[in-house]
C-alpha cells in the first residue's frame, strides 16, 4: 500500500495543475455549506447569549432591530432618543432597575457608551487594571480597545469630532483613561465606557466655562464692564474635564429631558416585566422589547437566507460531482497507454484500481482540508463582519 501511495503522489506531482484545479473546485463546493453553517451557528450563539442576558429594552417607537442592536452591540444607528425621565419613571416604579445607555458617538472609531454602574453589574464587567469611571471625564476601555490603541490608566483618549469645520459643534473631549476592563469575549471588549454626564458633554448638552478672573485673551472678550465680562461662545467650552473645572460643568437642559439611546430594564420578576412592558407599550410613544424575541425574528430572516444558500450549495455540489466524474473518466481514457504499460510490467489490475483510487482520495483529502480552512476563516472573520454591518 505504501508503494501505491508513493506512485499516486508521484503521479500527481507529474501533473500538478490538473489535480490542483480539481481540488479547488471540490473545495469550493464543500466550503460554501460548511462556511455558511459555521457562521450562522456562531452568529446564533452570540446573538442569543447576549439577548438572554438582557431582560428588557426600552426605547423610542421605531425600528426594533436598530434599537436592540444599539443597546446590545452599541451599533451606531440613527435611533430616536428617549428622555432620561423615562428611566427615572421605570426606576421609580419599583418593578425593576433601569440602566440608561447613551450610544451616539465614538472615540478613535470605537463606540463611546455612556451608562451607569448598574450596567457593569449586569454584564459582570470588572476592571482588570485601574478602576471603573468614578468622575466625569474618565473613561474605562474594553480589553480589545486597550490592546489596539495601546492605552492604559493615566493615558488620554479623545472623542471623535462629529463636524470638523463647524465651530458651533463641541470640540473633541479629552478623557482620562481610568482603567481597562477584563476580557469577556463579547462586544464590551470593543467599546469605551463613560458616565452619562461625560456622554452629554461630548454631545454638547453639558459643558463648563473658563475662570475669567484668572485673565483671558483679549480676542475672546466681546464686552466688558466693571461687574462682568462677556466672552465669545466659540472659545469658552472645555475640551477636558479636570478636578479644577469639574465643578463648573452644567447642563443646558433639565435632566429629565436629556437624551438617551435606550434603557436596559432588569425587572424584579416575570410579573414585573409583564406590567412594565404593558404600561409602556400601551402609550404607543415608547416601546419595551424582549431582546430574545427580537433576536429570534432576526435569526428567522438569517435562516431563510441560509436555506437559499444551502439550495445553491446543493446545486453547486451536484454539478461539481458530475464534472469531477467527467474529468476523472476522461483522464483515465487519456492514460490508457500508461495503464497498459503497468499491466505489461506485471502490475495486477487491482493494484491499478488502488492507484487510481489513491490519486482521487488524495485530491479529495486536499479539497477537504482547504474547505475546512476556508470555513474556519469564515467563522472567524465573516461573523465579525456581519456583526459590524447589522
Amino acid at each position: 500500500m505504501n508503494g501505491v501511495f508513493r506512485l499516486a503522489v508521484r503521479r500527481l506531482q507529474h501533473d500538478p495543475w490538473q489535480a490542483l484545479i480539481l481540488a479547488v473546485c471540490i473545495a469550493v463546493a464543500l466550503a460554501l455549506p460548511l462556511t455558511t453553517g459555521s457562521v450562522v451557528d456562531r452568529y446564533q450563539a452570540e446573538l442569543t447569549t447576549r439577548a438572554d442576558a438582557t431582560p428588557l429594552i426600552a426605547g423610542a417607537i421605531g425600528n426594533r432591530f436598530d434599537l436592540t442592536l444599539a443597546c446590545l452591540y452599541f451599533h451606531q444607528r440613527e435611533v430616536e432618543t428617549v428622555p432620561a425621565s423615562l428611566a427615572d419613571e421605570i426606576q421609580a416604579s419599583g418593578l425593576g432597575v433601569a440602566i440608561p445607555l447613551h450610544v451616539r458617538f465614538t472615540a478613535r472609531g470605537y463606540p463611546l457608551v455612556g451608562t451607569v454602574p448598574e450596567y457593569y453589574e449586569l454584564r459582570g464587567l470588572r476592571a482588570a487594571v485601574g478602576s471603573l469611571p468614578l468622575e466625569a471625564g474618565e473613561v474605562v476601555l474594553g480589553s480589545g480597545v486597550a490592546v489596539e490603541l495601546d492605552l492604559g490608566p493615566g493615558d488620554h483618549l479623545f472623542s471623535d469630532q462629529v463636524e470638523l469645520y463647524d465651530i458651533s459643534v463641541p470640540p473633541s473631549l479629552k478623557m482620562r483613561v481610568c482603567g481597562v476592563l477584563a476580557p469577556t469575549g463579547g462586544p464590551d471588549d470593543g467599546a469605551v465606557f463613560v458616565d452619562l454626564v461625560t456622554a452629554w458633554v461630548v454631545e454638547g448638552i453639558a459643558h463648563g466655562h473658563d475662570d475669567v478672573t484668572q485673565g483671558v485673551d483679549p480676542a475672546q472678550i466681546l464686552a466688558q464692564t466693571d461687574e462682568a465680562i462677556v466672552l465669545s461662545g466659540a472659545f469658552i467650552e472645555y475640551n477636558e474635564i479636570t478636578p479644577d473645572n469639574a465643578g463648573s460643568i452644567h447642563l443646558h437642559a433639565d435632566r429629565p429631558e436629556l437624551p438617551l439611546s435606550g434603557i436596559i430594564v432588569n425587572p424584579l420578576d416575570q410579573k414585573s416585566a409583564t406590567i412594565l412592558a404593558s404600561r409602556l407599550n400601551a402609550r404607543r410613544v415608547h416601546q419595551m422589547l424582549v431582546p430574545r424575541a427580537v433576536v429570534d425574528d432576526l435569526l428567522a430572516v438569517v435562516f431563510r437566507i441560509k436555506r437559499l444558500v444551502d439550495v445553491l450549495a446543493l446545486l453547486l455540489g451536484a454539478s461539481t460531482i458530475l464534472l469531477s466524474i467527467l474529468v476523472i473518466v476522461l483522464s483515465l481514457r487519456a492514460r490508457t497507454r500508461e495503464i497498459e504499460t503497468l499491466h505489461r510490467i506485471g502490475c495486477p489490475r487491482f493494484a491499478v484500481v488502488r492507484l487510481c483510487t489513491a490519486e482521487i482520495g488524495l485530491v479529495i483529502l486536499t479539497a477537504c482540508a482547504g474547505a475546512a480552512a476556508v470555513a474556519w476563516v469564515g467563522r472567524t472573520l465573516l461573523a465579525e463582519f456581519l456583526f459590524r454591518i447589522l
